[in-house]
């Protein structure tokens, strides 16, 4: 069970946007994932007319660590660690390590 998932609430602790906060698009692998507004880059893109693609300079989002991203916790308004327990019906589910509060029930 992974801590961090496709279309979670997360917060950038490390990097050129620390502390933006934004919503998980895509996990590229174990460690890499795309979040939406952060880690922005400018590409330069030939121009394909096969494919339709217009030519130009467009803004992409790239991967960042799954290090660097935190669990957004809207009681405490920060980004917080993620732990996995067990509950007593066998269901694994994801809690804030700060306060206990199950993250998905």
């Amino acid at each position: 069970m992974r801590k961090i998932r496709k279309g979670d609430d997360v917060m950038v602790l490390a990097g050129r946007d620390k502390g933006k906060r934004g919503t998980v698009l895509k996990i590229i692998d174990a460690d890499h994932l795309v979040v939406e507004g952060a880690n922005k880059v400018k590409k330069h893109q030939r121009p394909n007319p096969m494919k339709g693609v217009t030519g130009g300079i467009i803004d992409k989002e790239m991967p960042l660590h799954v290090s660097n991203v935190g669990l957004f916790n809207s009681a405490t308004k920060k980004a917080d660690r993620v732990g996995i327990k067990v509950l007593e019906d066998g269901r694994h589910v994801r809690f804030f390590k700060s306060n206990g509060e199950v993250v998905d029930a």
